[in-house]
């Protein structure tokens, strides 16, 4: 007979379940405490209930655990003089979306060198999330496939439906089931309405299937979420965070019906993609909000240790504090940025 089915399929290698690497890397009392009420300020900051705005800051995707947990540290101490102002949460992101090919993340290739060692990639990650929780400081991650969250998402207060997988059903039914506030990116090509549809599916019970701790594939039910919003991060046409594109957005999201605020991305078309104009973006809505605007509840940065970024297999190796995928800023100006937004608030 012949067979029809893993044509394309080298070999299947077993995986650590959700529940054992939970049992290996458990979460404390006091970790869940951090993850738990920064959520609730969260949606409380979405919901206009709190003053301040929102910070998500951190490198464009994490490939070095001493330079990020240095990171980390330095964003927890400024979280202290901020306080009463802004949230800061940290951009944690081990998965990349590749428009053809490209590392992946730490998530899938934790050693930089086409290995795929996920199992110990997602240790690792959870690792990193465990660490950071217990700094006190709250993380922030973009899901892209939908069995991750078992793995990661009690620590995660923040999470993304990109650009790419705002359409995405699958994206969205999982969406509607997360236990943290999410953000959908408009389409690639500035479109705010894909991203509407999503937050309003998102909001309503699914059915779908997935896995379960001890990995058994299962038929999850969810209640909806109703912590869905918009993250406007530009498009194809250019940016999108000057006041009249806020106040195109604030009449769709009245229009459909969603009560929850604005987080606006001051990277990728924002800034041209150019890491060194997300300061021009900031300023601009800094403006906005000093002048009275209540819809914009937040701030995305892509920021590390140091400016710019680096390339795997670069001569003379990797530079410690520096991006491996898009460009950052470096933290001086992280921190005079976020100081100056604080300021505007």
């Amino acid at each position: 007979m012949e067979h029809t089915d893993n044509l394309n399929i080298r070999c299947f290698k077993p995986l650590i379940t959700p529940g054992q690497l939970k049992e290996e890397i458990p979460q404390t009392e006091a970790q869940a405490h951090v993850v738990a009420a920064s959520r609730r300020a969260v949606e409380a900051i979405l919901t206009r209930r709190d003053r301040r705005r929102i910070v998500i800051t951190g490198p464009c995707s994490l490939h070095d655990v001493e330079a990020s947990l240095e990171y980390a540290r330095r964003l927890r101490r400024l979280q202290d003089e901020v306080a009463d102002k802004l949230l800061l949460i940290m951009r944690t992101y081990f998965e990349k979306p590749r428009t053809t090919l490209g590392w992946k993340g730490m998530l899938y290739d934790p050693h930089l060198d086409g290995s795929y060692d996920i199992e110990n990639g997602i240790r690792q990650s959870r690792r990193i999330l465990s660490e950071i929780t217990s700094m006190g400081l709250p993380a922030a991650t973009e899901f892209l496939d939908p069995i991750v969250p078992q793995y990661l998402a009690e620590f995660i207060t923040w999470a993304a439906i990109g650009a790419r997988t705002s359409e995405s059903q699958i994206h969205r039914q999982m969406a509607s089931g997360l236990s943290m506030p999410i953000g959908f990116k408009n389409a690639t090509d500035g479109n705010l309405e894909i991203a509407m549809d999503a937050i309003r599916a998102a909001m309503s019970a699914h059915s779908f299937l997935g896995i379960d701790r001890n990995g058994q594939v299962i038929i999850a039910e969810t209640r909806g979420n109703k912590y869905g919003h918009l993250v406007m991060r530009g498009g194809s046409s250019g940016p999108n965070y000057t006041s009249e594109y806020v106040a195109f957005a604030e009449v769709l999201l009245k229009k459909a019906q969603i009560p929850n605020g604005i987080i606006i991305d001051c990277s990728h078309a924002n800034s041209h993609k150019n890491h060194k104009r997300q300061r021009e973006a900031l300023f601009d809505i800094a403006d906005q909000i000093r002048t009275g605007n209540k819809s914009i509840a937040g701030i995305m940065l892509e920021s590390f240790l140091k400016e710019g970024k680096q390339s795997i297999g670069a001569p003379g190796g990797l530079k410690f504090g520096v991006s491996l995928t898009d460009s950052c800023i470096g933290w001086e100006e992280t921190e005079e940025l976020i100081k100056f937004f604080a300021e505007a608030v």
